[in-house]
């Protein structure tokens, strides 16, 4: 496998468990959710989870990439990179609203913080 593949593909598993982290701390703000499906439809549909669409959408850009045959250049992976720190930092000019939220999940759970570090050690391994 090409040495950039191997970065995202690694990078793309750190973003599902940081994802997965968020999802799990939003959720038990949010409360009871019922089934899985119901919670499917919360996570997609709901405003109080709205937020989250922003990785959302950059991780499913990610894997289309990797589901791609061509080699993944150093640019492209640089340019997700780019995007990832808009959203988690450390890029000052960041996206604030996103931040302010995901900030302050930080702050709730260490199995978050735990995700967060990993995605950071990936991001920072695409240089």
């Amino acid at each position: 496998m090409h040495p950039m593949k191997t970065q995202l593909t690694e990078l793309a598993r750190g973003l599902r468990d940081l994802h997965k982290q968020l999802i799990h701390l939003e959720t038990q703000y949010f409360g009871a959710v019922g089934s899985p499906l119901e919670h499917l439809q919360l996570i997609t549909n709901h405003p109080h989870f709205a937020w989250l669409q922003k990785l959302s959408g950059l991780m499913t850009q990610l894997d289309e990439r990797l589901d791609d045959a061509e080699p993944v250049t150093l640019e492209e992976a640089k340019a997700f990179r780019q995007s990832l720190e808009m959203l988690i930092g450390p890029c000052e000019e960041g996206d604030t609203e996103f931040r302010a939220k995901y900030n302050a999940l930080l702050h709730d759970g260490p199995e978050l913080v735990m995700a967060h570090g990993a995605v950071r050690r990936l991001l920072a391994a695409i240089a």
